[in-house]
């Protein structure tokens, strides 16, 4: 029998530990980066993907709020609002995007979505003509221009892929009264 020196003990060791600890972060769930803790918790609890396209739809219509406070109260000396906005609209992104991809899944996995659909849509209504007026006439629109592109094409795509998800539903089931 081959005896270990202090050396292979401490590698064998340290390769056990560093296994441990990959596994253990790839055991933790993803916290998508634009979503706070207590956002990051309601999306987990709703569990189905009907309420959390409306959670979704939620705090989108929240980052179109924020930036529209942004725009109401803008300060010439503040150098972080650029940062701010441009953060706001990549948020304002991620939560059409997030909506849009659990529309596809409940497609997919035959769910009802409806309700989730219908707040999106809803919310679509009013997020698209006021990203659309702010691409042509918001102030500054240099230093947040290409974002704000990419959420008004995520926003559209959305509006799509709920379009084509209305035609790609079954029926919701009829109920009768009992005779």
């Amino acid at each position: 029998m081959r005896t270990i020196n202090k050396a292979g003990y401490r590698f064998l060791l340290a390769a056990i530990l560093i296994a441990a600890s990959a596994g253990r972060a790839n055991a933790e769930p993803q916290r998508k980066e634009y979503l706070s803790e207590a956002e990051a918790d309601k999306i987990r609890d709703a569990g189905e993907p009907g309420p959390r396209i409306v959670l979704f739809a939620k705090f989108a219509s929240d980052r179109i709020k924020k930036i529209q406070y942004e725009f109401a109260h803008l300060d010439a000396t503040d150098e972080k609002r650029s940062e701010r906005l441009n953060a706001l609209i990549n948020s304002y992104s991620g939560c059409i995007d997030d909506a849009a991809d659990l529309i596809g899944i409940g497609v997919e996995k035959q769910q009802d979505i409806r309700g989730g659909m219908k707040a999106l849509q809803a919310g679509i209504k009013e997020f698209l003509p006021y990203l659309q007026d702010l691409s042509a006439n918001g102030k500054e629109r240099e230093t947040y221009k290409e974002n704000l592109d990419d959420a008004i094409e995520a926003t559209q795509d959305a509006a799509k892929v709920i379009a084509n998800a209305g035609k790609e539903l079954s029926p919701p089931p009829v109920r009768r009264k009992p005779s």
